[in-house]
C-alpha cells in the first residue's frame, strides 16, 4: 500500500567546504533570504541555516554553540574515551580470568 501525498526523503548529499562557504557568503550579503538561496541551489533550508550558524560560530559572531574546532576536539575525545573504556573492560576480564586460575 503506497502513501498518497507523502514526499520521498532526499538522498543524502555531501558538499565541499568551499561550496558551503560560498552559500554562506550569499546568505550573509543580504541580497536574498536563506530560503531563496536554498531554493536557487536546490538545498534544504535547514541545511543552509545550519551552515550559516556554524560559520557565525566559527567567526565568533555567535556564542550559542561549538565552533568547528571544538566539535572536532569533542569527537576526538569521545573516540578516545570509548577506546579507553574498552581497554578497561578488557583488563577487568583479564584480571577475573587470571584470578581464578589455579596456581
Amino acid at each position: 500500500m503506497e502513501s498518497v501525498g507523502r514526499k520521498r526523503p532526499r538522498p543524502r548529499r555531501s558538499f565541499t567546504a568551499q561550496f558551503k562557504a560560498e552559500i554562506v557568503e550569499l546568505c550573509q550579503r543580504g541580497d536574498r533570504t536563506i530560503g531563496q538561496v536554498a531554493k536557487d541551489f536546490d538545498l534544504t533550508e535547514t541545511a543552509v541555516r545550519e551552515w550559516v550558524k556554524q560559520a557565525e560560530l566559527d567567526a565568533g559572531t555567535r556564542s550559542d554553540g561549538l565552533t568547528s574546532d571544538e566539535r572536532a576536539e569533542l569527537a576526538q575525545l569521545r573516540r578516545e574515551n570509548r577506546r579507553l573504556r574498552e581497554d578497561v573492560e578488557i583488563l577487568k576480564r583479564a584480571t577475573a580470568f587470571f584470578a581464578f586460575m589455579p596456581a
